[in-house]
Parts: C-alpha cells; sequence; structure tokens
C-alpha cells in the first residue's frame, strides 16, 4: 500500500479512514443500537449537544457534518425517544433550538465511557508517540480537507429539484479530464 502512489482503492486515504471507522466503529453501533435504541449518527448527536449546549438545527448539521435534511430526520427521532427537546426562541417564534434533555445526559453519561474505552483499545495498537504523531497528522489532514471543501474544486451539487443532473451522469469537472462524456451515465458492468 502507498500513499504516495496510490495503485488500487486500498492505497486510498479515504478508503482506509473509512475501513477503520467501519472496524473501529462496529461494536460502538452494535451498542448503540442493541443497548440503547440509538443510531450511530444520533449518538454523534448527543454527544455535540452535551459538549457543546443547545443549538439550532442547522449548526447541529453543520457540526455534525451532516446534512440539514437527515439531521432534521435524527432530530425528531431523538425528541421522539425524549432525549432531545425543541425549546422555542424567545425572541423569534419562528425559530427553535435543540437541547439535551435530562433522559439524554444520563445515557451520555452512561455510555461515553464506554465509547472512551473502545476508542483506547484501537489507539492502544500505537505507542504514546506514535498516537502523538497520528493525532497531529490527522489535524493537519482535516485541515487540508476543509481548506480545499472551501476552495470549492466542484461544482456545487445538483439541484435535482430543478432539472440538475440526475444521479448516474457524470460531467465534466474544471480541471478534471471528463468521464463517459458530458452529461452521459457511466454504463453498468
Amino acid at each position: 500500500m502507498s500513499f504516495a502512489q496510490p495503485a488500487t482503492v486500498d492505497d486510498l486515504l479515504n478508503y482506509r479512514l473509512s475501513r477503520l471507522l467501519a472496524s473501529s466503529g462496529a461494536l460502538v453501533t452494535r451498542i448503540c443500537e442493541g443497548r440503547y435504541g440509538i443510531t450511530r449518527r444520533e449518538w454523534r448527536l448527543i454527544c455535540i449537544l452535551v459538549d457543546h449546549g443547545a443549538m439550532s438545527p442547522s449548526q447541529l448539521a453543520e457540526r455534525s457534518h451532516l446534512e440539514r435534511p437527515r439531521v432534521s430526520r435524527h432530530v425528531s427521532d431523538l425528541v421522539n425517544k425524549k432525549l432531545f427537546a425543541r425549546v422555542g426562541d424567545s425572541e423569534d417564534r419562528r425559530r427553535a433550538w435543540v437541547d439535551i434533555t435530562a433522559r439524554g445526559r444520563a445515557l451520555h453519561a452512561e455510555f461515553f465511557p464506554e465509547s472512551v474505552r473502545l476508542n483506547n483499545l484501537v489507539l492502544s495498537t500505537l505507542s504514546a508517540s506514535e498516537r502523538a504523531t497520528f493525532d497531529k497528522a490527522l489535524t493537519k489532514l482535516t485541515h487540508a480537507a476543509d481548506e480545499l471543501v472551501k476552495s470549492k474544486p466542484l461544482p456545487e451539487k445538483a439541484d435535482r429539484r430543478h432539472g440538475g443532473r440526475r444521479r448516474g451522469s457524470v460531467g465534466r469537472v474544471d480541471g478534471l479530464p471528463s468521464l463517459g462524456g458530458e452529461g452521459r451515465a457511466i454504463p453498468d458492468r
């Protein structure tokens, strides 16, 4: 495997990180779903509210790196489970904030130490020096990826409701060679 000259998908950073997340997150997911009846994404939202306090659904979506409609569905589910509460904005009655409930805090207090333990089991394969180096490298990579997204090297997502490209079509992206021609779908094999 080589990050310097990727030859297969196994050499790509995002694929490797995805595999790590899938493997290391599998236990957390099983505990979330089996013991607490929540998804891993719902767990992420619970942690964010515990750590950062009440916020708007849009802020929660931004902080969690999830799309707003998906966060909205998760918030509704968490409100139904009595882990979140919607709190009206006293200055603007059209707006609402999302806050963690006592029940949500109790779930977090019970499960977070277990999450830390599982996290530490995975990291225990690295020496203290390797963990520090990995942490620094991961911070740099995340910053670089955030900057790349801000620079918008790719077009915005298609607005499919108003005639944007459908899934499966591949068009030209500035600076990148065209795949399958302008607007043509790549054939399934």
